[in-house]
């Protein structure tokens, strides 16, 4: 049985949680971070030293940080779906798995953090204001390679699309300012209508804001 160890609220969970959903893989899962604890537990440390969650355990064996469960999982179970099986289209789509970690992920951390884990009274409005812009133009870079393309790789969902879809959520659920992004939309229309990322993706993270 595939154990995954995290909270539904986290974003890095979430990725995971969609994936084992496409992939249609019994599993367990148990809350682990935040309000729940786990993370700072001996035992858990021993899985995991960074003390995050997720990590999960495939026929004991441990794993930790999320894309790289999610090309395990996606390796594992899903070659020839969500995972390409000719090597070139799967370092393609992995390309994109990294460039949300190395481009977007610290401009999309800094809007998320500014406008939800920090107080209003605390804010820095124009560090924040910079790095949603910053977010916009590489999501821009998103909407050029989805222009004619359903999904991220063509005309079918792949690992490429889980690690940037996660992060749609939670921009357009946020009250920024969006950037143009046409094809981003229609794409992000096209997750939202797929029951495993409404279910796994689309979770309420009220619980995260921190108020004055």
């Amino acid at each position: 049985m595939l154990k995954i160890w995290g909270r539904t609220t986290s974003s890095n969970v979430q990725k995971v949680m969609w994936t084992v959903a496409e992939l249609g893989l019994a599993h367990e899962r148990i809350d682990a971070g935040g309000a729940f604890g786990l993370v700072n537990e001996d035992w858990y440390r021993a899985m995991n030293p960074n003390g995050l969650v997720p990590t999960v355990e495939v026929d004991g064996q441990i794993i930790w940080e999320s894309n790289a469960i999610v090309r395990y999982l996606a390796g594992r179970y899903g070659t020839g779906t969500i995972s390409p099986a000719d090597p070139i289209a799967r370092a393609q789509a992995e390309r994109w798995m990294d460039w949300q970690i190395s481009t977007v992920s610290p401009d999309w951390g800094a809007m998320f953090m500014g406008m939800v884990r920090t107080p209003p009274s605390k804010r820095d409005h124009a560090a924040v204001a910079a790095a949603i812009k910053r977010l916009g133009d590489s999501y821009m870079i998103l909407d050029a390679q989805l222009a004619g393309r359903d999904y991220i790789m063509g005309d079918t969902l792949t690992i490429a699309d889980i690690p940037l879809g996660v992060s749609m959520y939670r921009y357009y659920e946020l009250d920024v300012e969006h950037a143009p992004l046409p094809n981003v939309e229609a794409w992000y229309a096209r997750l939202t209508a797929r029951p495993a990322y409404a279910k796994h993706v689309m979770v309420s993270f009220e619980s995260l804001m921190v108020k004055d």
